[in-house]
This record gives structure tokens, C-alpha cells and sequence, in this order.
């Protein structure tokens, strides 16, 4: 999952990156409201952090904005003030949560976790998608006996894939939810990912399987039978 940090203090920024890492979450930081606005109304995050107090434009402004533009990802406030009616307006502009400077990081991680828990309707410690599940704790993919270790960017892209079973992933939304959107990749990186992939489920005998679909993407499907290795 991908969280994007809007703060311009990088020394907390920096710590909320590091402390999220660990816990498998990929995330980019960006230090003014109008960055914060550009990279959030691509709508490939899951979670915002957004500070109030930003250059360029405020968190509010970027908060209203984003929900007029029908962006629904879920979104923290951080924030020094801890008054009543700051808490009030951005609840109104439509903020799911408000976290108050000085914090301690567990209790934020554990709002993290708590949204993106029931954004997603799942446990975050595991993900399943028929015969398959994820452990999000020690990146290991289990079919029934049979278990894998992944690479971080093997994580990643099968994370998503279960996340969303049975729907063509475009190359381009796979590039923004799992290398980022200032990322640059060779044009066949994610092709050599994808093969690793595909060699793993079947030496753990999977069903499920990644489709290409010509000139639209991919797609993870269950086809009933194991496959041959």
C-alpha cells in the first residue's frame, strides 16, 4: 500500500517515512501544499498524511480541493493546532481523521492501520485471494503446505494484484502504485517482476495465475486447475 506524507518539517516527515517502511508501506514525501495537491489527485494512494501548516497552499485548501475532485482516499490532518474549530473544519472538508503535534508514533501508526483496514475489509496482517494468502508481516506467499519468500517489489505488485482480483491492472497504474509517480524504471522491469512472480506461484501450485491482456494490461484470475510446472 502507498501513503503519500504532505509535511514540511522533514525532520518528522522523515521519521513517519521510516517508521512506515517498516511496516511494508511504501511512501513519498512531499514538503509544500501545491506538490501535496499534484501528487495526491493522481489517486494512487491509499492513505494521506497531510500537515495544515504548508507553503503554497494550506492543508485545508489541498483537502477541499481534493474532495471536489471526488479523491476519497482516506486522510489524516497533522497538525500543531489542537483548537476545537480547527478540528471542526477539517472534518467538514471532509478529513477522516486529525492527529495533534507532538504525537507519539505508534498511536498514528495505529490510525494508519485502522483506516486502511477497513478501507480495504481485511486484516492487515494477511491477504487472501483464493488458494493464496500474503503474509503482510514476513512477505511470504502460502498456497495450502507450499510457501515463498518475496522480494519487496514481488510483495508489492502481488499485494495489489489481490487487492484487486479479477480486474485488468493497466502497465501505468502498476509504474504509479509500485515505483511512485517521479520514479523512472526501465521499460521492462515490471516484465521481469511479473516472471518472477509467475514462476513462484507455480512452485508453490497455485490456481491463480497473472494474465496479460493485449494492449490493456493485466489481470489475476483464478483458473480452477493447478498449473503445470
Amino acid at each position: 500500500m502507498r501513503i503519500l506524507i504532505v509535511e514540511d518539517e522533514f525532520n518528522i516527515a522523515d521519521a513517519i517515512k521510516s517508521r512506515l517502511i517498516k511496516e511494508k508501506y511504501e511512501v513519498d514525501i512531499v514538503m509544500d501544499g501545491e506538490e501535496g495537491l499534484y501528487n495526491a489527485s493522481t489517486g494512487i494512494y491509499d492513505l494521506i498524511i497531510l500537515d495544515v501548516m504548508l507553503p503554497y497552499m494550506d492543508g485545508f485548501t489541498v483537502l477541499k480541493k481534493l474532495r471536489e475532485q471526488d479523491i476519497n482516499t482516506k486522510i489524516i490532518m497533522l497538525t500543531a493546532k489542537s483548537m476545537l474549530d480547527d478540528k471542526l473544519n477539517g472534518f467538514d472538508k471532509g478529513a477522516d481523521d486529525y492527529v495533534t503535534k507532538p504525537f507519539h508514533m505508534d498511536e498514528l501508526l495505529a490510525r494508519v492501520n485502522a483506516h486502511l483496514k477497513n478501507k480495504n475489509g481485511f486484516k492487515k496482517d494477511v491477504v487472501e485471494f483464493e488458494d493464496l494468502s500474503l503474509s503482510i508481516k514476513n512477505s511470504k506467499l502460502t498456497c495450502n503446505d507450499n510457501t515463498v519468500e518475496l522480494v519487496k517489489k514481488e510483495f508489492l505488485l502481488l499485494e495489489f494484484f489481490i487487492s484487486n482480483p479479477n480486474q485488468i491492472i493497466s502497465k501505468e497504474q502498476l509504474y504509479e502504485k509500485i515505483w511512485g509517480i517521479d520514479n523512472e524504471i526501465e521499460s521492462n522491469n515490471l516484465e521481469v517482476y511479473l516472471t518472477f512472480i509467475r514462476r513462484k506461484l507455480k512452485a508453490i501450485q497455485s490456481s491463480v495465475v497473472i494474465k496479460s491482456v493485449r494492449g490493456l494490461g493485466y489481470r489475476m484470475e483464478y483458473v480452477n486447475e493447478k498449473i503445470a510446472n
